[in-house]
């Protein structure tokens, strides 16, 4: 069924730092899903943008956000602090489950690349919030095999066939993942996902996966219509 889009996302901040976001939510609402960049990315990735829009299509709201300031992006180990990106998705779940707008709906992540690590590590301190992670290209095992062990969110993770070291790392984080998750292998696709039509691969197993486990979060199928202005 085609989903009726108003309008483009909208810009946001979240407090108490200041993030800056880009918010979409389409009428009836899945869920939100919730974006951690990789490492010196952020908003306005051309990639998770594309993603974002996909998943908007299948009916699921976004929040594409920068985790570090501006002031904070110059220091180069700010992007590999995975305990300071976790804590700033946190703050963003936190931001979106304040707004009576999307109060309701079951949340998950997608993390790319280095962003993985962190979304992981935060689902692994939410007490059960998080519905559903997904990373792609990412690195699971940035987030530490403690903090694996502990992640209650159904995890798929999406690996490149080209991107082997990646492979490697992924099937290693599945060794300490103690939930439900799965490994799919993107024949073809690098660590970027830049071969034609990988990405939009990404975008199917994306949405399935955050759409199977929202509807089993929220079985009495709530949904959020966006009829007022996000600030």
């Amino acid at each position: 069924m085609a989903v009726s889009l108003i309008g483009d996302p909208i810009p946001v901040t979240i407090h108490p730092d200041g993030l800056k976001g880009l918010l979409g939510v389409p009428d009836a609402a899945k869920g939100l899903v919730i974006f951690a960049h990789g490492s010196g990315s952020g908003r306005l990735s051309p990639r998770n943008n594309h993603v974002a829009r996909g998943l908007r299509e299948a009916g699921l709201a976004t929040l594409l956000i920068d985790l570090l300031t501006p002031a904070e992006e110059q220091e180069r180990a700010n992007i590999f602090d995975m305990a300071l990106l976790a804590s700033r998705l946190m703050d963003a779940t936190e931001w979106a489950d304040r707004l009576p707008e999307l109060a309701a709906l079951p949340i998950g992540y997608f993390g790319a690349s280095t962003g993985a690590g962190a979304a992981l590590l935060a689902a692994s301190r939410a007490d059960g919030r998080i519905a559903a992670v997904v990373s792609r290209g990412g690195r699971p095992d940035l987030a530490g095999s403690a903090a694996l062990a502990l992640v209650r969110a159904p995890t798929l993770l999406i690996v490149g066939g080209r991107d082997l070291p990646v492979i490697d790392l992924n099937r290693t984080a599945q060794r300490h993942l103690h939930v439900e998750n799965k490994l799919v292998i993107v024949p073809g696709a690098t660590h970027l996902f830049e071969e034609p039509g990988t990405l939009d691969q990404v975008i199917d197993h994306a949405a399935r996966w955050f759409l199977s486990h929202f509807i089993q979060r929220n079985g009495d199928d709530r949904h959020v219509s966006r009829t007022s202005r996000f600030s």
